[in-house]
């Protein structure tokens, strides 16, 4: 291999893996979009009967049930020491890169020698790539099962919250899918909030 091409090979080992960025539904994004409000007309408070339909804000939910938001902190924290680890691991390989990369600009090294380290060098970046990916499979793993923890919590406790209200139907409006119109007074948002973070509280202590 002449110089050329040899120099040609080893710049193809920078690294550009643009695994810096995760997005959480979530970095669990959903949980930390604003929340979209029900259109709603001016109308007076209504008592809501039995066998009336009902609705709530998932996404005030999400944001504001102290479950979801302990549980999405921690996988943001191990999120972010991914990120920090692949960092460090990524600027290691710059340097080693560099560094061969100036001894053989200055001829320190043998044609035969420069491609050993060369191989190393590829060899280290597909390594590094490939613990990038696990990594990132592994994040996207937890991000699924912490989402569907939440959402069983919110599922189980409304099931629970509804044997005692016997509404005929209780909506979840979310921004992605909402309802175009109701009447405000048949929003129990604060109410499934209270409760959650209620229930969630208690729970907590009992296992202390």
């Amino acid at each position: 291999m002449d110089k050329k091409s040899l120099i040609i090979s080893i710049i193809a080992l920078v690294i550009s893996l643009g695994f810096g960025a995760y997005t959480i539904i979530a970095n669990c994004a959903c949980c930390k979009a604003e929340c979209t409000e029900t259109a709603t007309s001016d109308v007076e408070e209504i008592e809501i009967a039995e066998g009336s339909f009902v609705y709530f804000q998932l996404d005030r939910i999400l944001k504001e049930y102290d479950m979801a938001n302990d549980l999405t902190s921690v996988v943001e924290s191990k999120m972010q020491n991914v990120q920090e680890q692949l960092a460090n691991r990524q600027k290691k390989l710059q340097k080693d890169f560099d560094a061969f990369n100036e001894k053989w600009q200055k001829g320190l090294m043998t044609q035969s020698t420069a491609q050993a380290q060369a191989e190393k060098l590829d060899k280290k970046k597909a390594e590094l790539e490939q613990w990038a990916n696990t990594k990132q499979n592994e994040m996207l793993e937890e991000q699924q099962v912490t989402m569907n923890q939440i959402l069983d919590a919110i599922q189980t406790y409304v099931n629970a919250y509804n044997e005692e209200k016997g509404y005929a139907m209780i909506f979840a409006n979310q921004a992605s899918a909402p309802i175009i119109t109701a009447n405000s007074g048949l929003d129990i948002t604060d109410e499934i909030i209270e409760g959650l973070n209620e229930e969630y509280v208690k729970n907590k202590n009992n296992k202390e």
